[in-house]
């Protein structure tokens, strides 16, 4: 994708940034969650639940011709130096496959919070978990157990 860029998130993108992830939820996550899971975090992910997340975590946002296509954060683990946790990775339904998720994976590797650990976790849904092994992602702990919210933790050591 020539015209794709990632770039720091902009309280302004909390709209757009916060209904392509119910649409994730609602299009994508459904396959995997029941409805009622998908609907209660669907109204979660509001904007003022993207805006909290990038208040303490480093937010990007991937853009076609400065329409918000996809997003990613990283933050400190639970305020440790040495570890850090990647947060609320999506990518436009329409446009999964198409490497922008990879991309985004990429920048948030660049990221000083990434640079700095020697531990990178992720809670990932069932929906995305192989995207994540692909990334380089395991099991934490190397055992594949879902957790009370639905989710597999992977880590990543640097």
């Amino acid at each position: 994708m020539d015209n794709l860029c990632i770039r720091r998130f902009v309280n302004t993108d909390a709209p757009a940034v916060s209904e392509m992830i119910r649409r994730n939820f609602m299009e994508v996550n459904i396959k995997d969650y029941s409805r009622e899971e998908i609907e209660h975090l669907s109204e979660t992910y509001n904007p003022d639940k993207v805006l909290d997340i990038s208040g303490y975590a480093h937010m990007y946002d991937a853009c076609i011709d400065n329409t918000v296509v996809g997003c990613g954060a990283i933050s400190s683990y639970w305020g440790k130096q040495d570890e850090s946790i990647l947060l609320t990775i999506f990518v436009l339904p329409e446009l999964h496959g198409k490497g922008i998720g990879r991309k985004i994976i990429e920048t948030l590797e660049k990221d000083e919070y990434f640079l700095r650990a020697g531990r990178i976790e992720i809670p990932a849904s069932i929906t995305a978990c192989e995207f994540y092994k692909r990334m380089g992602y395991d099991y934490k702990d190397g055992i594949k157990k879902l957790e009370g919210e639905g989710l597999y933790r992977l880590e990543k050591f640097r």
